[in-house]
């Protein structure tokens, strides 16, 4: 199965609109879009949600996700990869990382890890 992602929240939207544009292929929601979690969601219910529809996130969230993650963890959760988008790097870049990791790997690669965007 292909990777399939959710954005979250505290990415700008143009980031999913620009992953869109260059690869329709990818499937992509950002919470608060339909079939999403709602925007306003907490971290702890965006992770079962990861979980119930094996989407990887796409997050910049460096403060309260990664203790989220390991109570997840601990509670014998799982999730289907956690990409972490460092600051200031130009979106082409990370489109394109993206696009790397969604063509040349399988979802259940993903499981459990940590990785993050553009080294």
């Amino acid at each position: 199965m292909k990777l399939r992602f959710l954005v979250d929240e505290n990415l700008p939207h143009r980031f999913k609109t620009a992953i869109q544009r260059r690869y329709p292929e990818i499937d992509i929601l950002r919470v608060g879009d339909e079939g999403a979690p709602p925007s306003g969601t907490l971290d702890p219910a965006v992770l079962d949600y990861l979980e119930a529809t094996q989407r990887a996130l796409l997050t910049d969230n460096r403060q309260s996700m990664p203790g989220h993650i390991a109570d997840h963890l601990a509670k014998g959760g799982h999730y289907w990869g956690i990409f972490e988008v460092r600051k200031n790097v130009p979106l082409q870049v990370l489109i394109e990382e993206i696009y790397l990791y969604w063509s040349a790997s399988e979802a259940e690669e993903w499981l459990n890890r940590f990785e993050w965007l553009s080294i």
